[in-house]
């Protein structure tokens, strides 16, 4: 028996060698054809003929790249500069024979200026985050975890009390000062967080950086609770009343008069509204959303993108030139109407796979900590990305951080800032350990993050096609769901970052500003609709800069 064990495990070896023998190695340079000059950025893309993956290898420095242990058969090779192929860029087929060992191959491209922009937004966006913006949230959200003895352990039970009570019409703050209830407040703030950036930006974290990297959005998003309470506190603490009538706050506010060195508080002030103003016009909070909700309904239902631009335009600018109280009274029925649709949704997809949730963690928290890479080396993601990856993301869906939330709170009407900072904390709450959890559940419990491309899959699953795949496999209108979700979610962020962008300006210019900037906010969601192509990434990566900017000042004030 022994004697059969040995031949067994001596021929698997012998036949491992062999295929190593008849294995070639691909290596090469990539050049920009005008200048003639090694391109460095992106990565070279090797895809075997009628396979469903692909192998990558990241372009150096000096522009090389190398494959090694490729196998005999029929290759397309070319440039992908972070998930963009150029059309400027080289696709050569090649065949590896068994004469050949070394295939030492020079591609060539010539980038576009939308291909030049997404490497410098892309790799902007890097530098910025990790470990930077990484670093200061962390440290800020546990500075204020200790100094507040664990708030959002002590009081959470309370604070979603005070929202239960604010949903069910049982709030006594009438007769204090502000525009809206704190609990319609707590539903605009959600409006603008609980976003496209659950479904696409989650999903996105999973197709770039892994399935642990939602492990990152959970931990920052703990200790997030706490910079959130902070805010919620400092939105109802400094905020004034402007010529209207109507209240102004946010980290512009708490940063001006808050911050003793009048230069430094004046400077912090305007950074955060130009920053925040940015990032409403241009950043995650218009034209990525409208986008988003475009793609969804053109790939589900064949909708045009002009078409989807045009509802979404109409409909917003129906409610945001109504001002905050009309945002306010939309926020407080929509949002937990669509949380409640997406909730029964994923829950319906986690219980058809509820045999498989065990192993579906195990996975989740495995990739989080793994320092080798992601996806069987084929493609990959490294400890850094899986971090960097979900704590962008994460930030991009709660706002801990961001100073956002704080704009929101500074109209509730009430006259004790603590009570603010609990209901303002469990916004972080309900949308990263509630509604990013069932998103991460339903794409990993249903297998579908092996259909991203850190698994090398030739299907590139990322984004709102992502999550609608994971649904699609258990519900048969599943993609549907996803659809409607994705476009509640992103009207109602819509709303919300509408109303942010407002007081950013009317900080700036005063109030006679708040109408035209309305508009312009409408015309650019319909521009964003209309966006299309490879270079979609430009917008969030443009996003995730402009957030960081947003952070910074907001975490010195």
């Amino acid at each position: 028996m022994k004697k059969k064990v040995s031949a067994i495990i001596f021929l698997i070896f012998l036949i491992s060698g062999f295929s190593y023998l008849n294995a070639a190695e691909i290596k090469g340079q990539v050049n920009e054809t005008t200048k003639g000059e090694p391109y460095t950025h992106g990565s070279v893309l090797l895809e075997p003929l009628g396979m469903e993956y692909r192998f990558e290898s990241k372009i150096d420095k000096q522009g090389n790249y190398t494959f090694q242990n490729i196998e005999l058969g029929k290759y397309i090779l070319w440039v992908d500069i972070y998930s963009a192929t150029p059309a400027g860029g080289e696709r050569r087929e090649i065949e590896i024979t068994e004469e050949d060992e070394t295939l030492e191959l020079i591609l060539f491209i010539t980038p576009s200026l939308l291909d030049k922009v997404l490497v410098f937004t892309k790799e902007t966006s890097d530098f910025m985050w990790f470990p930077l913006m990484v670093v200061l949230l962390f440290l800020i959200g546990v500075m204020l975890t200790v100094l507040t003895r664990f708030i959002q352990v002590r009081r959470l039970i309370l604070s979603l009390k005070m929202v239960l009570r604010g949903a069910m019409r049982k709030d006594k703050s009438e007769k204090e000062e502000g525009d809206i209830s704190p609990y319609a407040a707590l539903m605009t703030a959600l409006a603008a967080t609980v976003g496209n950036g659950n479904l696409a930006g989650v999903a996105t974290a999973i197709a770039t950086g892994g399935p642990g990297a939602p492990v990152w959005m959970w931990i920052f998003g703990f200790i997030g609770m706490a910079t959130k309470y902070a805010e919620g506190f400092l939105g109802v603490r400094f905020r004034i009343k402007n010529k209207r009538g109507e209240m102004s706050g946010g980290p512009m506010y708490y940063a001006r008069h808050g911050i003793k060195n009048v230069k430094l508080a004046k400077f912090m002030g305007m950074f955060f509204a130009i920053c925040g103003a940015f990032t409403c016009l241009f950043g995650t909070g218009n034209m990525a959303q409208s986008n988003s909700m475009a793609l969804v309904f053109n790939d589900q239902f064949g909708v045009p993108f002009w078409l989807t631009g045009f509802v979404v335009f109409t409909m917003v600018g129906a409610v945001i030139l109504g001002g905050i109280k009309r945002i306010g009274a939309v926020s407080e029925r929509l949002v937990p109407t669509m949380i409640l649709f997406y909730f029964g949704g994923a829950l319906v997809i986690i219980g058809a796979n509820i045999l498989n949730l065990p192993e579906a963690f195990a996975v989740i928290f495995k990739a989080a900590f793994s320092v080798k890479a992601v996806g069987g080396g084929m493609v990959g993601a490294s400890l850094r990305m899986v971090i960097s990856v979900g704590v962008r993301r994460g930030l991009l869906s709660n706002e801990s951080g961001l100073g956002s939330a704080a704009i929101a709170q500074s109209a509730s009407r009430s006259s004790d800032p603590s009570r603010n900072g609990l209901i303002a904390m469990t916004g972080t709450f309900i949308d990263t350990l509630v509604v990013n959890t069932l998103t991460t559940l339903t794409i990993v419990i249903t297998g579908m993050y092996l259909k991203t491309s850190v698994f090398g899959a030739s299907e590139g699953l990322t984004s709102t096609k992502l999550t609608a795949a994971a649904f699609d496999s258990v519900i048969p209108f599943g993609g549907y769901i996803i659809a409607l979700s994705s476009f509640l979610f992103g009207y109602s962020t819509l709303l919300g970052w509408c109303y942010y962008g407002e007081k950013c300006l009317e900080y700036i210019f005063g109030v006679r500003i708040i109408f035209p900037y309305r508009i312009a906010f409408i015309v650019l969601l319909f521009i964003g609709a209309n966006i299309q192509g490879p270079h979609l990434n430009i917008v969030w990566y443009i996003g995730d800069i402009a957030n960081a900017f947003m952070a910074f000042p907001n975490i010195v004030s």
